[in-house]
């Protein structure tokens, strides 16, 4: 069966999708020319925070300790933006190497072909089962099973309060001849979810909506990659543990295991410890095998051999059970202004 990511990537190839990732916008930034001209078309165009609706979010991954009081500034001169653009984008590209992004242009055409497709009442009827509810309208049901639907099957994040507003409540209020409240079953969902979704397919293509899709699968291959060599890992692991305290002997309290292993996590290919719940469930269990948690004090290289066999035994489990995640937002803004929003006019470029 072709994964979601295969699906989204076929997509992006006809049309509907556009893979970000790091490539571009580090040929951006390393391109003088191009660069230089785009700071000037930006700087006088509008001011520096104006560049981003959330700098502590888009600077997140910046190097430059000044970055974040210099989009503050009322005054900043074309040489500070021009260092605080090119640490941000070069923030952004570390990220989207790590994991790339596909923006997807939800437009009504994905979820007609679900709808009349010959999955869709295989699919609808398994949805159906687990929302099941008689203490709930037909109206409830159908919300809650669009909200179980992805993009692939073209339904964006209806969690999102616009989509859910402009796109989901018009086509349910559209059904004047159908009682929503009525009783539940099967065959009246099928039918009624059928025209809602119909409904939906039409209100996408009079409003199409940009999402923004990620997906990462934590197979246990970085860890693999860190453990096989063992200068970076002792490299890795010295750094992780240098400024934890220690008591008098030297000796370090096995309770920072788990703050240890956080910062290890990025070397490893490994999720930030509490961010994805499965993988989560994970760690503890293998933290339970090695009774991690006891809070004995041990030698800083038995701490060292503690946390290997911890990335260990993670890496077999990931290696039998990976973990897959995605993430779907909705872009709230015109896809002809978001995916020109870094680049200088013909005009400009040609100057």
């Amino acid at each position: 069966m072709e994964t979601v990511w295969g699906s989204l990537s076929r997509k992006k190839s006809g049309g509907n999708g556009q893979l970000l990732d790091a490539s571009n916008i580090m040929e951006l930034v390393e391109n003088q020319q191009v660069f230089t001209t785009l700071v000037d078309h930006k700087f006088h165009r509008q001011r520096c925070q104006t560049l981003c609706q959330t700098p502590p979010t888009c600077c997140s991954h910046s190097t430059n300790p000044h970055s974040h009081h210099i989009y503050f500034e009322e005054k900043v001169s074309k040489s500070e933006f021009k260092e605080v653009l090119s640490d941000i984008l070069l923030g952004m590209a570390a990220g989207l190497k790590r994991d790339p992004i596909v923006i997807l242009r939800i437009d009504g055409e994905d979820l007609l072909e679900f709808v009349n497709g010959s999955g869709y009442e295989a699919e609808m009827v398994s949805i159906f089962s687990q929302i099941e509810s008689p203490d709930r309208s037909l109206h409830d049901h159908i919300i809650e099973a669009l909200g179980k639907l992805t993009v692939e099957q073209g339904i964006p994040p209806t969690s999102d309060s616009w989509v859910l507003s402009n796109i989901v409540e018009p086509a349910l209020l559209s059904q004047d001849g159908s009682d929503l409240d009525k009783p539940v079953s099967q065959e009246t969902f099928l039918e009624e979810f059928k025209i809602v979704a119909m409904s939906v397919a039409n209100h996408l293509k009079e409003q199409p909506v940009i999402v923004a899709h990620s997906e990462n699968t934590f197979d246990g291959s970085g860890v693999k990659r860190l453990l096989s060599n063992k200068f970076e890992l002792d490299k890795t692991l010295s750094s992780a543990i240098e400024t934890l305290p220690k008591d008098r002997n030297g000796k370090l309290s096995k309770e920072y295991l788990r703050v240890t292993l956080d910062t290890v996590a990025p070397s490893a290919g490994l999720p930030p410890v509490g961010a994805i719940e499965e993988m989560d469930k994970v760690i503890g269990e293998v933290f339970k095998m090695v009774n991690a948690d006891d809070a004995k004090v041990v030698k800083e290289d038995e701490f060292k051999k503690l946390l290997t066999e911890i990335l260990g035994s993670i890496m077999l489990q990931l290696e039998g059970n990976p973990i897959s995640v995605s993430s779907n937002s909705v872009v709230h803004e015109p896809l002809d202004s978001s995916s020109t929003l870094l680049q200088p006019s013909p005009s400009e470029t040609a100057a």
